[in-house]
């Protein structure tokens, strides 16, 4: 193993409390009048899993290793890293990575408490029931990256914009923007990043947890749209309109703070964090970032065969319930934010197939 010294953030160790406005709804009718929704029900009973039956936690993880994309990586080929050595190399290889699973494991907590919001506040008995078995699914999220995390010692702060995004859906005033928030942007920005791990990770265990993590983030997104379309059908033009305004504040946000392609920001705690434990210079840093860029050597857009989780789930899942509506249309268009429509790839990662044929069919509509 290499030189690489574990660290554990004990910043990350901290509280953050506020009060919410969301109804709890009681519900004495307990039909379930939603078919879809009852489907993806059964599904989750039958497909759950234990962490701890499953996968192999003896295997020794070595965070000096690239753990995803290795030769691949966005900063590889940038000036600031080729003047590293080796060991300084795999040292902010590990630290970079650390961060990033960080945000897997923050961003699952943040999963856990929207889904336990929906099971509280939405009025229907079947949503209900399904929203409690994605409560236990993101609890077992927690349960496995907070381990893997653990055995590589470093887990980093929550990133700023990752936490305005889900504090804004957990302060929403009604279930339908906290599903918008959950089950369409943050689920359908987890669910495109875990296949690109599952890809490009050369670890078996790292692996194993995004496989089966990404079988529940597939139902999770199919119950946004399960769910939610009809219930939109159902709804005043007004409520309709000020669910879209929430839907397209959010995804600007997201593409705002992710805009550059490497997730790499001044403003992120967390990644400040990375260069200093690494000592590289952020002016050396982020002066190489803006190089590769301008050289077009870095760009939002995924390799091919990977997932854009804005252009082929995000944006199609929210266009397929109808909250690209008259009015928010021009919002996108003066954003610059294309309006992407084609459910392929939504539809293949909806699939809910429990082996890795629905990987290679999804992988096949990203190429």
């Amino acid at each position: 193993m290499s030189d690489v010294t574990p660290i554990v953030d004990t910043k990350a160790i901290v509280e953050d409390i506020y009060k919410s406005t969301m109804d709890v709804a009681w519900r004495f009718d307990y039909e379930m009048t939603n078919q879809k929704v009852e489907d993806l029900y059964n599904r989750a009973k039958q497909n759950q899993w234990d962490a701890m039956e499953i996968l192999d936690w003896d295997y020794e993880v070595d965070p000096s290793k690239p753990l995803i994309g290795g030769a691949d990586s966005v900063y590889s080929e940038m000036s600031f890293f080729k003047k590293l050595s080796k060991s300084q190399q795999e040292k902010f290889t590990a630290h970079t990575t650390a961060q990033l699973l960080s945000q897997f494991l923050h961003g699952e907590q943040g999963a856990l408490m929207t889904a336990a919001v929906v099971t509280h506040s939405v009025p229907d008995s079947g949503a209900k029931l399904y929203a409690a078995t994605q409560t236990i699914d993101e609890a077992r999220h927690v349960e496995v990256y907070a381990k893997y995390c653990k055995k590589i010692a470093m887990t980093y702060p929550m990133s700023p914009w990752l936490k305005a995004l889900i504090d804004i859906t957990l302060q929403s005033d009604k279930y339908q923007k906290v599903m918008i928030g959950m089950n369409m942007v943050v689920e359908g920005l987890a669910l495109g990043a875990f296949n690109n791990m599952y890809r490009t990770t050369s670890c078996p265990l790292l692996k194993g947890i995004t496989f089966n993590v990404m079988r529940d983030e597939s139902r999770h997104v199919s119950f946004g749209h399960a769910f939610l379309g009809p219930v939109f059908k159902t709804m005043h033009q007004d409520d309709i309109e000020e669910c879209a305004e929430f839907t397209f504040t959010a995804i600007q946000h997201l593409l705002t703070a992710t805009a550059g392609g490497t997730g790499a920001s001044d403003t992120d705690p967390g990644f400040m964090m990375v260069l200093e434990n690494c000592e590289i210079d952020p002016k050396d840093f982020f002066a190489s970032v803006k190089e590769a860029a301008d050289a077009g050597s870095i760009n939002d857009a995924p390799p091919p065969g990977q997932i854009h989780s804005v252009k082929d789930l995000m944006l199609p899942a929210i266009a397929r319930v109808g909250l690209i509506t008259y009015a928010i249309r021009p919002k996108y268009e003066a954003a610059g934010i294309p309006i992407w429509e084609d459910t392929t790839v939504l539809n293949a990662m909806e699939d809910g197939k429990s082996d890795e044929a629905v990987l290679r069919e999804v992988i096949a509509a990203a190429e």
